[in-house]
Order: C-alpha cells, then structure tokens, then sequence
C-alpha cells in the first residue's frame, strides 16, 4: 500500500454520502464496530493485505481478468465493470487498481474447481416427470415441517434424525435428496431457518395450496434469481454452466457451494443431470420465462375427486388437486403418494381434524363433495363416533395461571404415565392434572398424541385454537446505513477544513510510532524550502522533534513550516 493511495482513499471516502458508505462497507464486509477513528484509518483497514485477501473472495472471474489486464496495460478497468469494483474500493474512481490490490491479486492463490456436472441427458418428458416428483416431495415437506418444524444441527445441515423421518415417510428418495429439497425451501422462502431448526413459513403456506405448475414455476424463479451475482449472465438468467466451477476463483469455499447450487438445479428439474435444460424449461437460462404449456401438457392430469371406500380409505384416480389434498390430510394419513394416492382415515386422524377445528357437519359436507361414491357408512359411523368422542378431554387456563387439564378418569390416568407427555410436567390436582406448560402447547401435544382433546376458554367454552408451526417470518433486516450509523458518524466527525494537514500530522504520527528516518521538505522564512533527513522521535505541541542524521543534532520543526514527508 502507497501512502497516495491511502490518502486518495481517505479523500473519497470523505466525499461519500452515508448510504453510499454504508454500502461500501457492508460489501467489503467491515465490521460495523471497528475501531476506526477517521477516513484514514478506514482507507488503511481497506487497503490492509487481510483484508483484501477476504475481499477477493467476493471477485468474480471476469472481474479479476479484467483487474489484471488493466495492471498488465497500465489502463482503467473496463467501463462495464469499473462501477462495481469501484464501489467495494479495490480501484479508484478511473478505474485503476490501488497498489495493494495488485499485491493481493498477486500472491492470491487460485481455487481449483472440479466440473459441476457429470450425469445423462433426458428427454423433455422425464424432466417434467423429475418436476413433478421434486413438487410433490417439497409438498411432503412442508407437511411434515408443519406437523413438527425440521431439526437444524450447527453447520446448517438437516439433523440426521428428520433425514431418516423424511426419507421413511416418503417425502425424499434419500438423505442426499432431503438435504437438497430442504435448501431449495430455504432458498425459497418456503422454509426459515433459525439456530436449530426449520418452519414453514407463510409463503410456504400459501404455495401448498396452489397447483403443480404454478408450485413449480414459484420455485423455479426463486432459484434462479437467488444465484449469486457472478453467475447470472446480462439478460436476467445465467451463464453457461461450464463457467460455473471457475466464477469465483478466490473463494475457498466455492467448490463445494457451486455444487450444492447446481443440485439444487438439477433436482428441481431447471436442468437434466448433463447440465442442459428442458426444451420447456429453456428460456430460464436466457433470462425469459418457462413454457408453462409446454410443462402443463407433459404433467399427469390432476384430478379434483376421490373413491371413498368402506375400509375407510380414499383413493385419487390421479394427483388430487393441491387445495384438496392440503385438506383431505388434516382428515387422514396418505399412505402412498404416486399418482393414483391412498389415503386412509382412522380414529384418530379424524379426532386430529376436530381438534383443528373441523365439525361433524364441516367433515362431512367436504367428503360429500369430494367423493365420486358417496360417504360409505362405515366412514360416516367412525365420523359420528369420533364427534362424539371429541372433547371427553378438556384444556384450558385455570385462576392460578396453569393449564389444567380435565376429563374421564381413564384418559387422564393414561395421559398421566404417557412417556411421550412427559416433557409437560403434567401433575395431579384433585380430580384434574396442571401443567405451567402454556394452554397450547398441551392442547398439541395431546392432539398429537391422539387424545380427544378439546380447547376452552376460561369460563369453559370452547375455543379453535391455531396451530402456531408457522414461521413468524423473519425479523426486519437492519439495512447497511442503519448498522454503519454509529461508524460513519464517527468518521464524518473527524474531518477537518484542512484535509492537507490532517494527512501530514498522521504521516508524522506513524514516523515516530515507528522511530522511521523521513525525507522533510520546510518552508523557510523567506519562502524558499530545504530538503531534511531526520529519524523522527516526537511529536507535540504543533512541533516534530527528530535527530538529523546529517548534523547530528536534534532538532525542532514547527508543523506549519512542513511542505511535505517523504519515507527514505
């Protein structure tokens, strides 16, 4: 780093508005408490070897080509990429590298990236078939998400329990797989993330209860627009695929990022596993859009009616349209998910569907609707039955604030030695069991566990009480001026009207931290200068003192007499 560049930066950092600077900073990614006191300090922490060498991680190929050739030529950047780079301070305003960056672009060692893929082509009907499968997959997902949110473990994997939960239910071919559908969620915004697990978010919510195509084209957008910058090619989509292993040759971590990227890809069926593109699929990679025709007509039929059958089983002659399904499994458990899918009712599942709010009546009148055959009468008895059943267990607050559980003496014998209840802290008082555990957690938990549990309020009415496995969404995201506030009010208050002095008393203040020999130019009084060669030793009171070398004496020099210092 060249004292010109530090000072050239210092000048034009001053010269930035906060937003401007608050972007700066957060693309260099400067810790929003650093302990930098003026603009030369933030020009210094930029221009720091370390720092660069993080900064360079965030290069892209063709940016670093084009860093290089302006070394290589003595010319700026190229105008279409000088802005950008301009904007993370690693050339200045003309597009000219500073001296450090070369430096670090000197001694940066280049990653070494394998090709990202290496598997067949299809044909434009297997694709959508793959398409298919990837939808109803998430769709599992989410489902098993919703019932219990997906546990997370500290490197932001899937936990290798919910990897077995997932693939034994169906919902994912193997662990592999379900790693890959719940990032593609993530990215998604089907699915939020927190330090241990996953929810199903809003989005999420509302994605179950569209059909295929649209689930898939949602997806399909996401993804692509959420690929990282050096990626995406001029017209809004990507650059062609053997580029991607070399788009960022500094980062480390690349390698293995890129190829979790284009799993992703490949698993939502945007390409085949060669790398090419459905024919369908196509105008993604350009930046237009999916032939969602095209798509529709290789996708199975799907079908908006069921056969209720006497053993208390549904079967869909074809993939049930989604807003039916999302409500024919809060009813029954689907045993089979290919395109003619079984689902099965038990006591049980329709107790779970009254204790989330459906009646008699509303259960009825869906499955009436729903079926090509009617409701058989054995499914109609166990309806009746279950209502019937329904609410023998009651929940709800009592006066000393716990939730107290009520009922036959039966069920709150069983819930009281339940191993899986145990987490309640469930103990008796009177006739009744009391938990400090709040009033919803244990109506869902019972629920969960099957008992015919009911919610009241605390006069003993009964109230619908909402799942709350959704996600809250996240927080409001700080934005880069707020988080850099405090640093840049810092800086700014720093300046001074005399930006020149300023720089020379810190070039000063460096000599002497470091007992360096400088090169002085003085003013003398009668307005010529003279050149003196001192090992500065302080610095003090509008004064440097130093040893001249030359003379062998020290000497005093007032500040205001100082032209300019120069290192030795």
């Amino acid at each position: 780093m060249t004292a010109s560049d530090a000072r050239a930066l210092a000048t034009r950092l001053a010269t930035l508005d906060p937003d401007a600077l608050a972007s700066l900073f957060d693309a260099r990614h400067v810790a929003p408490h650093s302990s930098w006191t003026d603009f030369f300090d933030a020009a210094d922490g930029l221009l720091d070897p370390a720092q660069l060498h993080r900064a360079l991680a965030d290069v892209s190929d063709l940016e670093a080509t084009a860093l290089r050739e302006a070394l290589r030529n003595g010319a700026p950047v190229d105008a279409s990429l000088r802005t950008a780079l301009v904007a993370r301070a690693l050339t200045d305003e003309n597009g000219t590298p500073y001296d450090a960056v070369a430096a670090a672009l000197s001694s940066a060692t280049t990653v070494d990236a394998p090709p990202v893929v290496t598997g067949r082509g299809e044909s434009d009907a297997a694709s959508a078939e793959r398409a298919f499968d990837a939808v109803a997959s998430l769709a599992d997902i989410l489902h098993s998400a919703a019932r219990a949110p997906l546990g997370r473990i500290g490197s932001g994997a899937l936990s290798a329990g919910d990897r077995r939960r997932l693939v034994d239910a169906g919902a994912a071919a193997g662990p592999d797989d379900a790693d890959i559908l719940v990032g593609i969620a993530d990215e998604a915004g089907l699915l939020e993330s927190s330090e241990r697990s996953w929810k199903v978010t809003e989005t999420g919510t509302t994605w179950l209860g569209t059909r295929t195509v649209e689930r898939w084209l949602a997806v399909a957008g996401r993804l692509r627009d959420r690929l990282p910058s050096a990626l995406h090619s001029p017209d809004g989509g990507w650059r062609p695929l053997a580029q991607w292993p070399g788009a960022y040759p500094f980062d480390s971590a690349w390698p293995d990022r890129v190829r979790r990227l284009v799993a992703m890809l490949v698993q939502w069926a945007m390409l085949a596993p060669d790398g090419t593109a459905p024919t369908w699929a196509a105008g993604l990679a350009d930046g237009a859009d999916v032939d969602a025709e095209a798509l529709r007509t290789l996708l199975p039929h799907e079908v908006d009616k069921v056969y209720l059958q006497n053993d208390l089983t549904a079967i869909a002659p074809g993939p049930l349209e989604p807003r039916l399904d999302l409500r024919l499994r809060t009813t029954a458990r689907r045993e089979s998910r290919a395109q003619a899918a079984t689902y099965r009712f038990t006591a049980e599942t329709i107790g779970a569907a009254f204790a989330a709010g459906e009646t008699a009546g509303s259960l009825t009148g869906f499955l009436t609707e729903l079926s090509l055959t009617g409701v058989p009468q054995p499914l109609a008895y166990e309806i009746e039955r279950a209502a019937t059943r329904h609410g023998t267990l009651r929940v709800g607050p009592d006066r000393q604030g716990y939730a107290r559980v009520s009922g036959q003496r039966d069920l709150l014998d069983a819930i009281n030695v339940d191993q899986a209840l145990r987490p309640l802290g469930l103990i008796a008082d009177g006739d009744d069991l009391v938990t400090r555990t709040s009033v919803d957690t244990t109506f869902w938990m019972l629920a969960d566990a099957r008992y015919p549990i009911l919610a009241v309020d605390a006069d003993g009415a009964p109230r619908s009480l909402g799942r709350h496995d959704v996600a809250d969404g996240p927080a409001p995201e700080t934005s880069a001026s707020e988080r850099y506030r405090p640093l840049i009010e810092t800086l700014r208050a720093s300046l001074s009207e005399d930006a020149d002095a300023a720089w020379l008393e810190r070039e000063l203040d460096q000599a002497v931290r470091t007992r360096a020999t400088i090169d002085i130019t003085v003013r003398m009084p009668d307005g010529s200068t003279r050149d003196v060669t001192l090992e500065a030793a302080g610095l003090g009171g509008g004064r440097l003192r130093g040893r001249d070398r030359a003379a062998d004496v020290e000497r005093t020099l007032p500040l205001s007499s100082i032209v300019s210092v120069r290192p030795v």
